[in-house]
């Protein structure tokens, strides 16, 4: 589901992760991008949620399974 709101609202998908610093930086440089290239730059910025997405499961299932990678 947060892959989904990925594409919509990169800084809420990625602030859903529990990356509140990184949240706030993306969302101060994602409202301006959008407004001067008209959505250019939004696929960049659903990639990086995507990768932060994906890094946090790896983390709670290396956690899960006791792992420290």
């Amino acid at each position: 589901m947060n892959y989904v709101l990925a594409l919509f609202l990169p800084p809420l998908s990625i602030l859903l992760t529990g990356r509140i610093f990184t949240s706030i930086i993306v969302f101060v440089i994602w409202i301006p991008a959008i407004l001067f290239s008209g959505g250019l730059t939004h696929p960049m910025f659903i990639l990086l949620a995507w990768i932060l997405i994906y890094q946090s499961g790896e983390e709670r299932r290396a956690r899960r399974y006791g792992r420290e990678e």
